[in-house]
Formats: structure tokens, C-alpha cells, sequence
């Protein structure tokens, strides 16, 4: 059930990125992740086919009514959550995630109350021989990236959005193996949380990823690493 659900939101997402610039993954950038956001999760080529097309006019229309919309509010010990949705039916979109907000210890808030602490960023997350990260992290500033966070094997790289496709290909011709390339809200500052808002926090953000209208849930929780390696597992 969960790979269908993954696959209805990537194929929503294609859709409005299609329906938006055009069915031409050269010349859209926001097709063209989330392409590759469908494809790195396998998801099969027929489907992809279709919701480009569906999005460039084609298809049945049942996706014509899709709206985007960003939602803002608090979680446990009032740390900031941020969702992005795609809905067409934007009253139980609202209902659902104020409802969700509410039994995980939340609540929903005002448009503008937590998304001044974010910023729209590329983010392209990859492994990387220890020995080789600083040089690495330096090839991604040559491309244009603004910071990097590099934890032995583990590199983190932060773009603006106009240097992130740049970014990702610099990478790639450098053959870093990637895990993960998107366009992100990063907040400015994080909250550092104990155990027990950790842990209900984490839930809290499962619930509003499992609604079928969320596309991406953001926060700026700071969790312990402990607590999320121990739910993770």
C-alpha cells in the first residue's frame, strides 16, 4: 500500500511539474527531478509516460483540478512544521491535516506563522571515500554551492535553486555516488529537542507524510542522532 501511495504522489507531482513548463524534461527543471525522484524509486516508465502527458494536456483530465498548496503549524514542543500538498479537494486536505496536527500533540497554524525560518534550497545528499570529501565539497562550491556539511563518508551540499541542476551534474561527472538530489525548505535555525518531543515529533511528521495530499513535510527539529537511529530501526 505504501509503494501505490508513493507512486500516486510522484505521479501528482510529474503531472503539475509538466502541467506548469512542459512536458520537456530539458527545459523544465522541475519535471526533470521529478522524473528522477520516480525513477530512482522505480517506479515504472509507463506511468511516468503517462502523468507527463496528462499534465501536458493529454489523459483523461482527472488531474486537471490539482492545486498546490503550503501548509504551516507546530509540533510537539512547539517546533516548526512546514507541508506542501497537492489536492483537489482542498477542504479535506485542511480537515485532514489539522485533524493530524491535533491528536500528534500539534497544531495548525496561520500562512506566514513558521515559514519565515525556511529557505527554498537544493539539497543533494551522497557517500563519499573519507579521504576524498574535503576535495569533493570543494568541486560542489566550484559548481555553486553555498555550504556543506561533511560527517566522515556522509556529505551533505546546499545550493540555491537556479545552481542546484548544476550541482547535481558536477556531482555526477565527478562520480559521486548520490543518495538522495531535491529541492528543499531548510530552515534557517533548529530546536534542539529531548527524547520524549523527539519521539513525538517523528511520529507526528510520519502521520502528515502518510496523508495521500502531502507531498513533503518539513521541520526545524533538531533530533538526537540516538533517537533516530533507535526509530529507524
Amino acid at each position: 500500500a505504501r509503494r501505490g501511495q508513493l507512486f500516486t504522489k510522484l505521479a501528482r507531482e510529474i503531472t503539475v511539474a509538466a502541467r506548469q513548463g512542459g512536458d520537456n524534461p530539458d527545459m523544465n527543471v522541475r519535471l526533470r527531478l521529478a522524473v528522477q525522484k520516480a525513477r530512482d524509486s522505480n517506479m515504472p516508465l509507463d506511468n511516468i509516460e503517462r502523468a507527463t502527458k496528462r499534465g501536458a494536456g493529454g489523459g483523461d483530465g482527472s488531474n486537471d483540478a490539482l492545486e498546490e498548496a503550503t501548509y504551516e503549524g507546530y509540533g510537539p514542543g512547539g517546533v516548526a512544521i512546514m507541508l506542501h500538498t497537492l489536492s483537489d479537494n482542498r477542504n479535506r486536505t485542511v480537515s485532514e491535516v489539522r485533524s493530524t496536527f491535533s491528536k500528534g500533540g500539534g497544531s495548525l497554524g496561520e500562512n506566514g506563522c513558521v515559514s519565515w525560518n525556511f529557505l527554498p534550497q537544493g539539497v543533494v545528499t551522497a557517500e563519499v571515500n573519507p579521504d576524498e570529501g574535503e576535495e569533493v565539497a570543494l568541486v560542489a562550491i566550484d559548481a555553486g554551492a553555498e555550504d556543506f556539511k561533511l560527517e566522515e563518508s556522509y556529505l551533505e551540499i546546499y545550493a540555491v535553486p537556479e545552481n542546484f541542476d548544476l550541482l547535481r551534474s558536477a556531482m555526477e561527472e565527478r562520480g559521486v555516488k548520490i543518495n538522495t538530489a531535491e529541492l528543499s525548505m531548510v530552515p534557517k535555525s533548529t530546536v534542539s529537542v529531548d527524547q520524549k518531543t523527539a519521539e513525538q515529533t517523528l511520529k507526528l511528521l510520519d502521520k502528515l507524510e502518510e496523508l495521500d495530499d502531502v507531498q513533503k513535510v518539513y521541520t526545524n527539529a533538531d533530533f538526537p542522532d540516538d533517537v533516530l537511529e533507535q526509530y529507524k530501526s
